[in-house]
């Protein structure tokens, strides 16, 4: 086992999933609850991880991390370094691949809170901040739940966008889905799998909570 890869992993997954948390919330409340025409379009966006390559959404986020592209070069302005080849740079990578795990099952939750129950709630005379906090929020904890899994177990399997923007430095951009990789190359299938069946088991777990949360859901309405 590689424990530094391991532990890089971790670390990342983490403030990945804290990161998210409030985004996925926001934004999945937002796209549950939007009239817009422009709703199609915002969940098309939110999705788009989903079906590009790993590898594509690796080099434009790398390029956009570049000291000469706009937004890497505000970032080394003012914090003194670069993005790509750095633990920030894969935490930012992280968070645009992760988007749709935060936010899709967060947005299935809201759409299912009765509208007339927020209606119900603001003319009790609950401000929609309350509303969220104390009606809306107890409702919808298993979407919450879930998207925190699936990213949790997404980042600790993401290969191809964190080798495009952070390469497989040890200690600092090295995941254990990297340490995989660079075993095989070296014929340690061993290690190879030692590390393969910890990855299994977590993806395993986390659909298990998943569907073990959407069944719940359906017994309560049932």
């Amino acid at each position: 086992m590689d424990w530094t890869a391991l532990s890089v992993s971790l670390h990342l997954a983490t403030l990945t999933c804290l990161l998210l948390l409030p985004l996925g919330i926001w934004l999945g409340r937002a796209l549950a609850t939007s009239r817009s025409r422009a709703k199609p379009l915002g969940e098309a966006l939110v999705a788009l991880p989903l079906v590009m390559p790993p590898t594509v959404l690796g080099f434009y986020l790398m390029q956009a991390f570049g000291v000469e592209a706009p937004f890497g070069g505000l970032w080394q302005r003012l914090f003194g370094s670069g993005l790509n080849f750095t633990f920030e740079g894969i935490l930012l990578a992280s968070l645009v691949a992760n988007l749709p795990f935060a936010v899709q099952p967060v947005q299935r939750a809201f759409e299912a809170v009765p509208s007339n129950l927020r209606e119900a709630a603001w003319c009790s005379g609950l401000s929609p901040l309350h509303t969220l906090w104390r009606i809306e929020l107890p409702l919808v904890w298993p979407g919450i739940v879930s998207a925190l899994a699936l990213t949790f177990a997404h980042t600790l399997g993401e290969f191809g966008v964190i080798l495009m923007v952070g390469g497989a430095i040890d200690g600092e951009t090295r995941t254990l889905a990297i340490a995989i990789y660079d075993r095989v190359q070296a014929f340690d299938e061993s290690g190879a799998g030692t590390m393969s069946a910890m990855l299994l088991l977590a993806s395993f777990l986390t659909i298990g909570v998943v569907y073990g949360l959407a069944g719940r859901r359906r017994w309560r309405r049932g």
